[in-house]
């Protein structure tokens, strides 16, 4: 683990990084979608973009979490209302599909719907129908966030879906082979600890900024 502690400075770093690793010809001879899954995320592919003419997105989604366990993500719900579930972890603490389905429609109607609105000025997500899409974040501790862009994506019919990310287990990466067209990441770590240990800064990202990143002139 130690080798791999602050292993990034920032996450313009981290762009600066992928940008090496992501075919960023491609990306603007093709007009890849920008897709950030993360508030942390989306400035990491804010920084990635830089001066391309590729739109930038940001797909809201929320965390549910176990019944008396703040803690424990058991399924995520997107802001078109695609639900991903942890079987084994619903499994394991005997967790009713009513209270996910229950609490999946309060977390949009509560929160998803309200972010929509503020950041994005109630437009709803654009169609990704026959087009490239590349999501992106900082780190991805379980695969939960890309999984559910993932499922949410997939459902709109498009060309194809890459990820980008900076840090990610390797039980992670095996997860989200199969549902990408390809991956492109600078580190798979076996003894993931947290994103934030990877950088050696991760500051959170105000509202402002958000706003800016999504209100800029070359999204759509």
């Amino acid at each position: 683990m130690k080798k791999y502690k602050h292993i990034l400075k920032n996450r313009e770093d981290a762009a600066n990084k992928l940008a090496d690793v992501i075919p960023m010809q491609r990306l603007k001879d093709e007009s890849w979608k920008i897709v950030a899954v993360s508030k942390g995320g989306l400035e990491l592919a804010y920084m990635l973009r830089k001066k391309l003419p590729n739109t930038l997105d940001f797909l809201f989604s929320e965390a549910i979490m176990a019944p008396n366990n703040d803690e424990c993500e058991v399924a995520r719900v997107s802001e078109r209302e695609e639900i991903v579930i942890n079987e084994q972890l619903v499994s394991t603490f005997g967790i009713q599909y009513d209270y996910i389905y229950g609490e999946a429609h309060r977390k949009h109607e509560e929160q998803i719907l309200s972010y929509v609105y503020q950041y994005r000025k109630g437009r709803p997500f654009s169609s990704m129908k026959d087009q490239v899409v590349l999501l992106v974040d900082e780190g991805s501790e379980t695969g939960m966030k890309f999984m559910t862009a993932l499922k949410t994506i997939l459902a709109m019919r498009p060309k194809a879906v890459y990820i980008a990310v900076a840090v990610l287990p390797s039980d992670t990466l095996d997860l989200l082979e199969p549902f990408a067209d390809d991956i492109f990441f600078l580190y798979d770590i076996d003894d993931y600890v947290e994103t934030a240990l990877y950088y050696e800064e991760l500051e959170k990202v105000e509202e402002e900024k958000l706003e800016k990143y999504l209100g800029d002139k070359n999204e759509i």
